[in-house]
């Protein structure tokens, strides 16, 4: 018997399967996708426009055909004459599945907006900018003494600034001459100077003198989510933040798995360049709107990211990537016209500098995160991990400093959980449970009162309470062990072994209810087995890798850790090492570095000085490779329990109390929890 279609909608990652014929919108509203529709689904506001998506699909298991989708109705065809629909959009109420299928909800079409969690960190940072303006005088033109209007501008820049060698783009070159005689011979040039030569390039030029600000974008361009930072180049002040999904998550939630799709489908890297490089310029002109300025007032763009993110916005193909020995393309920094990676709303002739890669799993963003943190200086030894989709881990002091990258793929941001979401309103993000009473209590993105608070239902009307996002799940689980409702194995005891209602029977295993919104026509958000499960995998890669370079350096301790990124700034240290995440230190010893890699992006927006520093410093840096060490699955294995399995964490069992329990699969009336010896 054949098996209903298939709806798999990023960036959520929900799932189900509905009869043929069932309407995109519809199966979006009962799994719970957040799919705006305010015309009740007769295709008038265009609210619930998707974009479906075609080819092989390993990591969810499909095929998706040419004609998963019902072709074009009459109600698109005059909605697309009428208002016009951008390039493989259908609107979701028109589009009926016909078989299994990936849809993609664009940030334009989703009622509540994502929250990116990569807010700009106050640094300190000697401004010296790759782009200045110069206010010159030029000679006026002699019959007696004949040169062209752009030598005598190189003769003035070398005479006032001392300035050596200039060239300009042929659209500037244009705007000389008119913008010489307005300004009777007083111009103001923007030059750009690269960090390896004393060549400067006119990107811009003002007749008299230009009052203006020059303007920069650090852009952080993760698997999951861009971030970037519009700066002033003057004073290094963040003028403006923004930040969007990225899109290239329909094509694949980890690395890997965009490798994969460009393996299996002809055309597959083009179309992910095209997504992102589109989304980029889409944030571009969304931060210039929001800070009031012109596009041609931003004349610089500086991006940190991962090895495969950094292939495909260069147009890379990453094919060599995804297999040993996973050789880069590159390693260097690279240096071009924005025009070149389809960025429109910047200044025409705009520069991008994309900071070197380390490896072929480590990349410009763990670049960006040792220019940020300088580990090479540090006294004591310092392990920084920046955990995303894929965490880069950096460890080391004065001494030496090594690197590694590790899978620990989506389930700290909220995918591949049951209830999971992405970061937005009415996700829970704060998790407590009383270890007495087994009852949970819980905070939402869009309020800072606690569920048992009073006002909490009026707070969180508007959003209701949606899903659980990575922060929460995160906190659920080590809350969970705490209370003792998991064991060290990360088996979820049974109601009759925990002693609270909440523990639910799902087969052969259980699941822990945080919130039963039916009454309120909500969803039931809980932990599953299979939550704990992922959870497990995913810190356990984390962990295995912070091992690995531990025992490369020779010691069993650290004397601190820097968690980075938007993981860093939302999990407590307590829950990180009540998950076993991180290695055991004293909990005063962890502390947050915000988006390391993006701060690191803004140094080395405001510093050419910065940009010649961190390829010396990506060079030092001795690599790891994670996926050929045998020891990695050792670690992994012992990594999987919570906290650990062998590792004592001394520092933790100081603070924190685990109970000592232990439940099995089967949850019969025979499964007590028993109590263990205490490891010798």
């Amino acid at each position: 018997m054949s098996q209903d279609p298939l709806v798999i909608f990023t960036p959520s990652g929900k799932r189900g399967r509905f009869p043929a014929g069932t309407p995109v919108l519809t199966a979006a509203r009962q799994l719970g996708v957040d799919l705006d529709s305010v015309c009740g689904g007769r295709g008038i506001c265009s609210k619930c426009q998707i974009t479906p998506s075609y080819g092989e699909f390993p990591k969810h298991g499909v095929t998706v055909q040419g004609g998963a989708l019902s072709e074009w109705n009459k109600v698109e065809e005059r909605y697309d004459r009428v208002r016009g629909l951008k390039s493989g959009r259908r609107l979701g109420c028109q589009a009926q599945v016909l078989s299994d299928v990936v849809i993609d909800v664009p940030p334009e079409s989703q009622v509540h907006r994502q929250v990116v969690r990569k807010a700009v960190t106050q640094r300190d940072i000697t401004m010296d900018p790759a782009t200045r303006l110069y206010l010159v005088d030029v000679q006026e033109p002699d019959m007696h003494e004949p040169s062209g209007d752009f030598q005598r501008l190189g003769e003035a820049l070398r005479t006032e600034w001392g300035i050596e060698r200039i060239s300009a783009p042929l659209p500037v070159m244009s705007r000389l001459q008119p913008a010489l005689r307005k300004g009777k011979w007083q111009v103001t040039v923007a030059l750009h100077k690269g960090h390896r030569d004393d060549h400067h390039r006119v990107l811009d030029i003002w007749p008299g003198f230009h009052e203006g600000r020059l303007y920069g974008l650090a852009v952080d361009v993760g698997s999951t989510t861009i971030a970037a930072h519009l700066t002033d180049l003057v004073t290094g002040e963040v003028t403006a933040s923004a930040g969007v999904m990225n899109p290239q998550i329909r094509f694949g939630e980890d690395l890997m798995s965009r490798v994969s799709y460009s393996m299996m489908n002809p055309g597959g890297a083009a179309e992910m360049t095209r997504a992102v490089r589109e989304a980029l310029d889409r944030l571009a002109a969304e931060i210039a709107a929001e800070a009031g300025i012109e596009a041609r007032d931003i004349v610089e763009a500086v991006f940190v990211c991962n090895p495969v993110m950094h292939h495909l916005l260069l147009g890379i193909d990453p094919v060599e990537l995804g297999q040993a020995p996973f050789a880069l393309a590159t390693s260097e920094s690279v240096s071009l016209d924005a025009a070149e990676l389809d960025l429109t709303h910047l200044n025409p002739a705009a520069r991008a500098f994309i900071l070197p890669c380390i490896a072929g799993h480590v990349g410009a963003d763990a670049a960006a995160v040792a220019l940020s943190e300088a580990p090479e200086q540090s006294e004591d030894l310092v392990l920084i991990v920046d955990v995303g989709t894929n965490a880069e881990i950096l460890l080391g002091d004065r001494r030496r400093v090594l690197a590694c990258s590790s899978p620990t793929g989506p389930a700290f941001e909220g995918a591949q959980i049951s209830s999971g979401q992405r970061a937005a309103p009415g996700a829970i993000e704060r998790v407590e449970i009383d270890p007495a009473t087994k009852e949970p209590r819980f905070r939402v993105i869009g309020s800072d009162l606690w569920s048992d608070e009073d006002g909490f239902a009026a707070a969180t009307a508007t959003t209701g309470i949606t899903g659980i996002c990575g922060s929460g799940i995160i906190e659920a689980v080590a809350e969970m062990r705490m209370a003792g409702l998991v064991d060290d194995r990360g088996l979820i005891g049974s109601a009759e072994q925990t002693g609270t209602a909440r523990s639910e029977a799902q087969g052969r295993t259980h699941a822990y209810l945080i919130h039963d919104g039916i009454a309120d026509g909500g969803p039931r958000i809980l932990v599953t087995q299979g939550d704990i499960r992922a959870i497990q995998l995913a810190k356990s890669a984390l962990y295995a890798g912070a091992r690995l370079l531990m025992d490369e350096i020779g010691v069993d301790e650290v004397d601190r850790v820097v968690l980075a990124g938007a993981f860093g700034a939302h999990i407590s240290p307590k829950h990180a090492m009540v998950l076993g995440m991180i290695p055991d230190v004293p909990l005063d010893r962890v502390t947050s570095a915000g988006n390391a890699a993006g701060t690191g992006a803004r140094i080395a927006l405001c510093s050419v000085a910065a940009r010649a520093a961190v390829e010396k410093t990506v060079r030092a840096i001795h690599k790891v490779e994670t996926a050929i060490e045998p020891r990695f699955q050792e670690h992994f294995v012992a990594a999987n329990a919570l906290p650990h399995a062998t590792a004592p964490f001394p520092n933790l069992r100081g603070v924190v109390t685990l109970p000592d329990v232990r439940f099995n699969t089967g949850g019969g009336e025979g499964d007590r929890p028993r109590r263990r010896r205490a490891r010798d």
